[in-house]
């Protein structure tokens, strides 16, 4: 389905974002349409607190940095309050109940919960039990956030989704496979190459496939060949990795070598942290072809759109 013959109605039927794979393509794309909205209104700085009064609560398992400023800023320039509440494996085992967590959150006031580190059978179980929406920033199996600021850095840079061809090259993560899955909803090629030691999760892999064509292969130049967007991304970020680990990873640094079998002016993605001179080279990742600033952006006005599209 081609993006821009498609018309929004600035809605979605899904209460919770927690993965992209309960999305359908439409959903996909009024979200998209709805951040190129936000963006335009910042742009033309416009007023957009249509959250007036709404507290969004930040609950999150894990440390974050872009994440979490473009929340903070994001529910701010909506009109809203943002509150950062604790979550830790500790306090889940010492006899933290989900359902009361939700239940007591939710007749505070609040107006959405946004999560990060928590596993996805939990994340499963704050749905059950919220009647507001719950919003899967980042766990290790999906990173639908992230996944839909990609889609819409690439719409805005090129002019189209379906047909081009989306090269993944690294480590096997939940940034590969929701990237997968977006990708291929939107009628694009996806290639993931990854060693047999970091490869993606096959369920999460099987998943995607239902909608699109996906290559798998451990052979870095064969997934970039022919592309016109090259991703990678950070080796050790939320998890340690060896030397040997590392050099296992060595061949499948993003460098100009590799570009070169890419389609002429391929553009590069990243979503950050990331370690020049690991995952990705210097002149790479600070060439005129890297889009890593526009997804640092454009978080900001895909966040915002997310939460203006869930929180009725």
């Amino acid at each position: 389905m081609d993006i821009n013959k498609y018309t929004p109605s600035y809605n979605v039927k899904h209460k919770h974002l927690i993965k992209l794979a309960d999305y359908t393509t439409e959903e996909i794309f009024e979200i998209l349409y709805a951040t190129k909205a936000m963006k335009a209104k910042f742009i033309a700085h416009e007023d957009t607190r249509i959250l007036q009064g709404v507290t969004v609560a930040l609950l999150f398992g894990d440390t974050s940095l872009r994440t979490r400023s473009a929340l903070e800023i994001g529910i701010r320039q909506l009109g809203g309050v943002c509150v950062n509440l604790p979550y830790s494996a500790a306090d889940m085992r010492a006899g933290e109940n989900i359902t009361d967590i939700v239940n007591v959150i939710s007749r505070y006031g609040v107006g959405a919960i946004v999560t990060r580190g928590i596993g996805t059978k939990n994340i499963d179980m704050f749905c059950a039990a919220s009647q507001i929406p719950i919003i899967n920033s980042f766990n290790n199996d999906n990173i639908p956030m992230q996944t839909l600021c990609d889609l819409f850095t690439i719409w805005e840079k090129t002019g189209r989704l379906e047909g081009l061809k989306i090269a993944y090259v690294g480590k096997g993560n939940a940034g590969a496979s929701s990237l997968a899955m977006g990708a291929v909803k939107c009628g694009m090629q996806v290639a993931l190459a990854t060693p047999k030691e970091f490869s993606v999760k096959r369920e999460l892999l099987d998943d995607a496939r239902q909608f699109g064509n996906i290559t798998v292969t451990e052979n870095p130049v064969e997934a970039a060949r022919d592309a016109d967007i090259v991703y990678t991304d950070n080796y050790e970020y939320h998890s340690s990795i060896s030397e040997c680990e590392l050099e296992i990873l060595k061949p499948y640094q993003v460098n100009s070598r590799l570009m070169t079998v890419a389609n002429h002016n391929a553009l590069f993605m990243h979503s950050l942290p990331a370690t020049r001179g690991v995952e990705v080279t210097e002149e790479i990742i600070d060439g005129k072809n890297s889009l890593v600033l526009e997804q640092g952006e454009n978080k900001l006005h895909t966040i915002k759109a997310i939460l203006a599209l869930l929180i009725k």
